[in-house]
């Protein structure tokens, strides 16, 4: 009875995975572009950006330290490192914005963020976190500028 049961479990998951089928729009060049894995995704890093612990206040310090903070995001964007950016509304836990940044590692994560002047001068501190999430994700970069009405 136990080998019937084994066998038909088996059989199960064999047509499961059978079941399966390949995507017809899948596009291999885009997926090679981008470094898809077979389900269309790759790692990341998260990084949640948060109130630091300067305690800066001169509003000339502060303007210049933003300026820098975004004038970095632009080039980490255009060297196709920052793939997601963008501010936190209020929120209990001091949140102020988060990057996705298209590196595997962490240690590859805090090497660029180290090169924001509001992060090196402790304006903001970073918490960085792995993420699985679809491959394409910084391919929507292409379309941003065509709604950006403003630059920051």
């Amino acid at each position: 009875m136990r080998k019937i049961f084994m066998t038909v479990a088996l059989l199960v998951c064999f047509a499961g995975a059978q079941a399966q089928s390949d995507n017809p729009k899948f596009d291999q060049a885009l997926a090679t572009k981008v470094g898809a894995d077979d389900y269309g995704m790759k790692m990341y890093v998260l990084v949640l950006l948060k109130t630091g612990t300067a305690g800066i206040t001169d509003k000339k310090v502060i303007d210049s330290l933003f300026k820098g903070h975004f004038n970095n995001m632009e080039r980490l964007t255009a060297e196709g490192k920052l793939v997601v950016a963008g501010p936190m509304g209020k929120n209990d836990k001091n949140y102020r914005g988060l990057f996705i940044l298209n590196v595997r590692k962490v240690e590859e994560a805090r090497v660029l963020v180290d090169t924001d002047p509001a992060v090196r001068s402790m304006m903001l501190d970073a918490d960085f976190l792995p993420w699985y999430g679809s491959a394409a994700l910084g391919e929507y970069l292409q379309y941003h500028e065509r709604v950006e009405k403003k630059k920051m």
